[in-house]
């Protein structure tokens, strides 16, 4: 039955996540709830369920637009609740079984070079002052390292694994998929791919070869970085997993560090452009002013001319953000102006406020002259 969870929130993207975001996070929750790798957890199966849901509807532009406009609702008879491995692309298709499964398809392509290790994801926040200049910030993540009691064997010292019995040492088995049409490889149920059975657990790791462990990088923040973007640490990730034939050896996986960029008070986003909404006075709008516009590295100031309506737009080039592939060339600042309408005035204000208003005539005001004609022609007047 499908959800009725919010799909971006099942994801853990934000609803302006681009199509990258979105399939980076659904292979990232496919690999953690896939049934083979959670055996007998039914929550697990069902969170599975779940996200392959949230990622059949957010990877399709159509459904998504439908979602984002009408929710759940605007996607009855979309045929939106399945979801078909065939949307997406064969090599992601093979990857993505890979990391799950720890081996390939029979007839398909075979894994090349050593094995390699997951990798890990964790996130850090900047502001954008810190987006302006580049920041370097420290991370603090958890990932799973070779256990150093048994030297990622999981025997207890002194002891040695014995050969698996049901995969005679190969780590694999294989299996029959989709009817009978083609065979799957998938690692040996009972030694997870190791190849060895161990009889006497290492007290450090239970077994496992991998112990948790806390770790702390100095992670450089390029200038220019957009919310919901990532940085990669190549190397950082986990170990490759004990598989038969390998000896443990390979490489690790990388450490994927994703920015989110704090709200400021002041200023909006709008790719390498910074909005700002200046609030100015009547009597500045009217009569023209100089007047004093913050920017992220100080202030500077703007003319604005006599007459500025409400809403009016000024640019102020290169008082952005830098581009993310070329620091050097920088967004423009935009300016949009607010008039604001004082509460209160003092007496003299209103007595001067009321001779003015005297010597307004509205037939010589282009735009309310257009609008009160209007008004007349529709009493009929």
């Amino acid at each position: 039955m499908p959800t009725t969870r919010d799909y971006y929130e099942i994801l853990s993207v934000e609803r302006t996540a681009d199509a990258e975001e979105i399939k980076r996070a659904y292979r990232r929750m496919a690999m953690k709830y896939h049934p083979d790798r959670n055996p007998g957890d039914a929550e697990a199966e069902a969170r599975f369920k779940e996200c392959s849901e949230a990622y059949e509807v957010l990877s399709d532009p159509k459904k998504r637009e439908l979602y984002d406009r009408y929710g759940h609702e605007g996607l009855r008879g979309a045929g939106a609740a399945a979801h078909d491995f065939s949307r997406m692309d064969v090599s992601d298709i093979f990857s993505m079984f890979q990391d799950i499964f720890g081996g390939g398809f029979a007839g398909a392509r075979s894994r090349r070079g050593p094995a390699r290790g997951y990798d890990l994801e964790t996130e850090v926040s900047v502001t954008l002052d810190e987006v302006l200049t580049g920041v370097e910030t420290e991370v603090e993540f958890t990932r799973m390292d070779i256990c150093e009691t048994c030297a990622g064997s999981g025997a207890r010292p002194g002891s040695a694994p014995v050969q698996c019995p049901t995969c005679h040492g190969q780590g694999k088995v294989q299996q029959q998929g989709l009817g009978g049409m083609f065979r799957m490889v998938t690692a040996c149920p009972q030694c997870n791919g190791r190849g060895t059975i161990i009889k006497e657990h290492c007290p450090s790791c239970r077994g496992k070869g991998r112990v948790p462990k806390k770790r702390i990088l100095s992670v450089k923040i390029p200038a220019g970085i957009h919310h919901g973007q990532a940085v990669r640490i190549r190397g950082e990730g986990e170990p490759p997993p004990q598989e038969a034939g390998t000896n443990g050896q390979g490489m690790r996986g990388d450490l994927h560090v994703v920015v989110r960029v704090k709200p400021h008070k002041v200023f909006q986003r709008d790719g390498d452009n910074l909005i700002l909404e200046m609030p100015i006075s009547f009597s500045q709008a009217t009569l023209g002013a100089e007047i004093e516009v913050p920017t992220l590295t100080g202030s500077t100031m703007l003319t604005v001319p006599k007459g500025t309506q409400h809403g009016a737009i000024f640019r102020i080039a290169g008082e952005g953000l830098p581009n993310l592939r070329a620091p050097q060339r920088r967004g423009d600042l935009i300016v949009a102006c607010r008039i604001e309408i004082p509460r209160k005035l003092s007496k003299k204000q209103e007595e001067l406020l009321r001779e003015f208003a005297k010597t307004e005539d509205e037939r010589v005001l282009p735009e309310s002259h257009g609008f009160l004609k209007k008004i007349r022609d529709l009493l009929g007047g």
